[in-house]
Protein backbone atom coordinates (compact mmCIF):
# COMPACT_ATOMS: atom_id res chain seq x y z
CA UNK A 1 0.00 0.00 0.00
CA UNK A 2 1.09 3.24 -0.88
CA UNK A 3 2.64 5.39 2.04
CA UNK A 4 0.13 8.41 1.15
CA UNK A 5 -2.96 5.60 0.71
CA UNK A 6 -1.49 4.44 4.87
CA UNK A 7 -1.81 8.16 6.39
CA UNK A 8 -4.79 8.95 4.65
CA UNK A 9 -6.90 5.93 5.44
CA UNK A 10 -4.99 6.23 9.39
CA UNK A 11 -6.51 9.83 9.49
CA UNK A 12 -10.21 8.28 8.15
CA UNK A 13 -10.02 6.24 10.71
CA UNK A 14 -8.93 8.18 13.77
CA UNK A 15 -11.90 10.62 12.15
CA UNK A 16 -14.48 8.07 12.67
CA UNK A 17 -13.51 7.35 15.76
CA UNK A 18 -13.80 10.75 17.24
CA UNK A 19 -17.08 11.19 15.49
CA UNK A 20 -18.52 7.86 17.14
CA UNK A 21 -17.51 9.11 20.49
CA UNK A 22 -18.92 12.57 19.41
CA UNK A 23 -22.69 10.98 18.40
CA UNK A 24 -22.01 9.04 21.51
CA UNK A 25 -22.08 11.41 23.52
CA UNK A 26 -24.34 13.77 22.26
CA UNK A 27 -26.87 10.90 22.05
CA UNK A 28 -25.97 10.24 25.79
CA UNK A 29 -26.57 13.77 27.02
CA UNK A 30 -29.60 13.80 24.75
CA UNK A 31 -31.45 10.78 26.36
CA UNK A 32 -30.52 12.23 30.01
CA UNK A 33 -32.22 15.59 28.80
CA UNK A 34 -35.16 14.03 27.73
CA UNK A 35 -35.83 12.42 30.97
CA UNK A 36 -34.74 15.07 33.24
CA UNK A 37 -37.70 16.86 31.25
CA UNK A 38 -39.83 13.99 31.19
CA UNK A 39 -39.17 13.63 34.81
CA UNK A 40 -39.28 17.42 35.93
CA UNK A 41 -41.97 18.52 38.54
CA UNK A 42 -43.25 14.71 39.43
CA UNK A 43 -40.32 13.81 41.41
CA UNK A 44 -40.88 13.94 44.88
CA UNK A 45 -39.52 13.21 48.53
CA UNK A 46 -40.77 10.16 50.54
CA UNK A 47 -42.92 12.70 52.86
CA UNK A 48 -44.10 14.99 50.30
CA UNK A 49 -45.57 12.34 47.31
CA UNK A 50 -48.92 12.84 46.35
CA UNK A 51 -51.21 9.74 47.21
CA UNK A 52 -51.39 7.36 44.25
CA UNK A 53 -53.25 3.62 44.26
CA UNK A 54 -49.68 1.58 43.58
CA UNK A 55 -46.30 1.44 44.59
CA UNK A 56 -44.36 0.24 41.47
CA UNK A 57 -40.85 -1.20 42.93
CA UNK A 58 -38.54 -1.80 40.62
CA UNK A 59 -36.35 -5.63 40.62
CA UNK A 60 -32.89 -5.07 41.45
CA UNK A 61 -30.18 -8.01 42.66
CA UNK A 62 -31.82 -11.03 44.75
CA UNK A 63 -28.59 -12.67 46.75
CA UNK A 64 -28.13 -16.78 45.64
CA UNK A 65 -29.79 -17.32 49.23
CA UNK A 66 -33.06 -15.26 48.33
CA UNK A 67 -32.74 -12.05 50.61
CA UNK A 68 -32.72 -9.21 48.54
CA UNK A 69 -29.32 -6.94 47.78
CA UNK A 70 -29.51 -3.88 50.29
CA UNK A 71 -30.51 -1.62 46.85
CA UNK A 72 -33.41 -3.57 46.26
CA UNK A 73 -34.48 -3.89 50.16
CA UNK A 74 -33.75 0.12 50.23
CA UNK A 75 -36.89 0.56 47.49
CA UNK A 76 -38.81 -2.42 49.08
CA UNK A 77 -38.91 -0.41 52.33
CA UNK A 78 -39.61 3.00 51.10
CA UNK A 79 -42.75 0.83 49.43
CA UNK A 80 -43.95 -0.61 52.95
CA UNK A 81 -43.75 2.83 54.50
CA UNK A 82 -45.55 4.81 51.99
CA UNK A 83 -48.13 1.93 52.76
CA UNK A 84 -48.42 2.25 56.14
CA UNK A 85 -48.63 6.15 55.61
CA UNK A 86 -51.41 5.82 53.46
CA UNK A 87 -49.79 6.73 50.38
CA UNK A 88 -50.59 4.03 48.50
CA UNK A 89 -52.94 0.93 48.88
CA UNK A 90 -51.20 -1.82 46.85
CA UNK A 91 -47.33 -2.70 45.89
CA UNK A 92 -46.86 -3.97 42.65
CA UNK A 93 -43.60 -5.72 42.63
CA UNK A 94 -41.65 -6.32 38.88
CA UNK A 95 -38.54 -7.69 38.26
CA UNK A 96 -36.49 -10.83 36.55
CA UNK A 97 -37.81 -14.50 37.60
CA UNK A 98 -36.17 -15.59 33.52
CA UNK A 99 -34.66 -18.27 35.48
CA UNK A 100 -36.32 -20.58 37.84
CA UNK A 101 -33.44 -20.39 40.18
CA UNK A 102 -33.67 -16.57 40.00
CA UNK A 103 -36.70 -14.69 41.19
CA UNK A 104 -36.95 -11.35 42.15
CA UNK A 105 -40.67 -10.75 42.55
CA UNK A 106 -40.73 -14.00 45.18
CA UNK A 107 -37.56 -12.85 47.20
CA UNK A 108 -39.10 -9.10 47.07
CA UNK A 109 -43.23 -10.31 48.33
CA UNK A 110 -41.23 -12.64 50.86
CA UNK A 111 -39.07 -9.69 51.99
CA UNK A 112 -42.49 -7.45 52.66
CA UNK A 113 -44.49 -9.85 53.78
CA UNK A 114 -41.80 -10.43 56.92
CA UNK A 115 -42.01 -7.14 57.35
CA UNK A 116 -45.26 -6.74 57.99
CA UNK A 117 -47.09 -5.91 54.31
CA UNK A 118 -50.28 -8.03 54.01
CA UNK A 119 -49.80 -10.46 50.80
CA UNK A 120 -53.12 -9.62 49.69
CA UNK A 121 -51.72 -6.08 49.18
CA UNK A 122 -48.94 -7.11 47.16
CA UNK A 123 -49.23 -7.64 43.57
CA UNK A 124 -46.30 -9.77 41.20
CA UNK A 125 -44.80 -9.25 37.96
CA UNK A 126 -42.48 -12.07 36.99
CA UNK A 127 -41.43 -10.52 33.64
CA UNK A 128 -40.10 -7.49 34.51
CA UNK A 129 -36.76 -7.48 32.85
CA UNK A 130 -35.76 -3.74 32.57
CA UNK A 131 -37.54 -0.87 33.21
CA UNK A 132 -39.03 -0.52 30.27
CA UNK A 133 -40.97 -3.80 30.42
CA UNK A 134 -41.69 -2.90 33.83
CA UNK A 135 -43.36 0.12 33.12
CA UNK A 136 -44.98 -1.27 29.95
CA UNK A 137 -46.42 -4.31 31.49
CA UNK A 138 -47.15 -2.12 34.85
CA UNK A 139 -50.11 -0.20 31.99
CA UNK A 140 -51.14 -2.97 29.39
CA UNK A 141 -50.66 -6.06 31.54
CA UNK A 142 -51.88 -4.94 35.38
CA UNK A 143 -53.83 -2.08 34.68
CA UNK A 144 -51.66 0.57 36.18
CA UNK A 145 -52.59 4.34 35.33
CA UNK A 146 -51.32 6.03 38.41
CA UNK A 147 -48.50 4.99 40.31
CA UNK A 148 -45.46 6.18 42.38
CA UNK A 149 -42.49 4.27 41.08
CA UNK A 150 -39.53 3.47 43.70
CA UNK A 151 -35.87 2.85 43.43
CA UNK A 152 -32.82 4.44 43.35
CA UNK A 153 -32.47 8.13 43.05
CA UNK A 154 -29.83 8.09 40.16
CA UNK A 155 -32.10 5.95 38.75
CA UNK A 156 -35.54 7.80 39.33
CA UNK A 157 -35.62 10.13 36.08
CA UNK A 158 -34.98 7.69 33.28
CA UNK A 159 -38.08 5.50 35.17
CA UNK A 160 -40.43 8.10 35.69
CA UNK A 161 -39.76 8.87 32.48
CA UNK A 162 -40.57 5.62 30.53
CA UNK A 163 -43.26 4.81 32.63
CA UNK A 164 -45.41 8.57 31.87
CA UNK A 165 -44.13 7.69 28.21
CA UNK A 166 -46.84 5.01 28.30
CA UNK A 167 -49.90 6.71 29.45
CA UNK A 168 -49.00 5.93 33.65
CA UNK A 169 -49.52 9.29 35.40
CA UNK A 170 -46.45 8.13 37.73
CA UNK A 171 -44.57 10.21 40.36
CA UNK A 172 -41.36 9.21 41.76
CA UNK A 173 -38.96 8.49 45.15
CA UNK A 174 -36.24 7.57 45.24
CA UNK A 175 -33.62 5.99 47.71
CA UNK A 176 -29.82 7.20 48.57
CA UNK A 177 -28.97 5.70 51.86
CA UNK A 178 -27.47 3.10 50.33
CA UNK A 179 -24.73 5.95 48.98
CA UNK A 180 -22.88 4.26 51.62
CA UNK A 181 -21.61 0.95 50.05
CA UNK A 182 -19.44 3.85 47.28
CA UNK A 183 -18.13 1.22 44.37
CA UNK A 184 -21.91 -0.05 43.53
CA UNK A 185 -23.43 3.27 43.76
CA UNK A 186 -20.74 4.77 41.41
CA UNK A 187 -20.77 1.87 38.86
CA UNK A 188 -24.64 1.96 38.66
CA UNK A 189 -24.40 5.93 37.91
CA UNK A 190 -22.08 4.86 35.14
CA UNK A 191 -24.25 2.22 33.73
CA UNK A 192 -27.05 4.69 33.97
CA UNK A 193 -25.46 6.97 31.36
CA UNK A 194 -25.69 4.23 28.93
CA UNK A 195 -29.33 2.92 30.00
CA UNK A 196 -30.67 6.32 29.15
CA UNK A 197 -29.85 5.70 25.28
CA UNK A 198 -31.62 2.50 25.61
CA UNK A 199 -34.57 3.98 26.83
CA UNK A 200 -35.06 6.57 24.54
CA UNK A 201 -34.17 3.93 21.50
CA UNK A 202 -37.47 1.76 23.71
CA UNK A 203 -39.91 4.96 23.31
CA UNK A 204 -39.20 5.52 19.84
CA UNK A 205 -39.41 2.19 18.52
CA UNK A 206 -42.37 0.94 21.21
CA UNK A 207 -40.98 -1.97 20.87
CA UNK A 208 -43.14 -4.82 23.34
CA UNK A 209 -41.40 -5.85 26.37
CA UNK A 210 -39.75 -9.50 26.03
CA UNK A 211 -43.08 -10.76 27.30
CA UNK A 212 -46.37 -9.70 27.49
CA UNK A 213 -48.73 -12.55 28.15
CA UNK A 214 -52.58 -12.31 29.37
CA UNK A 215 -53.96 -9.82 31.03
CA UNK A 216 -53.28 -9.99 35.12
CA UNK A 217 -55.95 -8.68 37.83
CA UNK A 218 -53.82 -8.85 40.65
CA UNK A 219 -53.40 -5.21 41.54
CA UNK A 220 -56.97 -4.77 40.76
CA UNK A 221 -57.47 -7.34 43.70
CA UNK A 222 -54.74 -5.83 45.79
CA UNK A 223 -56.20 -2.61 45.75
CA UNK A 224 -59.92 -4.31 46.80
CA UNK A 225 -58.48 -5.77 49.50
CA UNK A 226 -57.34 -2.55 50.92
Amino acid sequence: MPIITRRRLLRLTAFAAVLAVGLGGLTSAGGELWTRVAAKGHVYSEADVPAAPVALVLGAEVYADGSPSPFLAARLDIARRLLEAGKVKAILVSGDHSRWEYDEPGSMEVYLIAHGVPASRIALDYAGFDTYDSCVRAGRIFGVRQAIVVTQTYHLDRAVALCRSQGIDATGVGDDTVKIYKDPWRNSVIRERGAVVKAVSDVITHRDPVFLGRQETTVQEALTAS
